[in-house]
């Protein structure tokens, strides 16, 4: 998204808009999530659901 959250120019039509400072950017995020870690927390779930059914 390029696009900024807080419009500074005349675009910005209402008057608070127009008052308010630019958006700070914001570093983009890194994806941490694993197909790894995805796998084992699906089988943890399924396992916990499955071993809560017998007992």
């Amino acid at each position: 998204m390029t696009r900024r959250l807080v419009l500074t120019n005349e675009a910005a039509r209402h008057p608070f808009r127009q008052s308010l400072p630019p958006a700070p950017r914001l570093p983009a995020q890194v994806d941490q999530d694993s197909d790894w870690k995805l796998f084992m927390l699906s089988f943890g779930a399924f396992f916990v659901c499955f071993y809560m059914l017998i007992f």
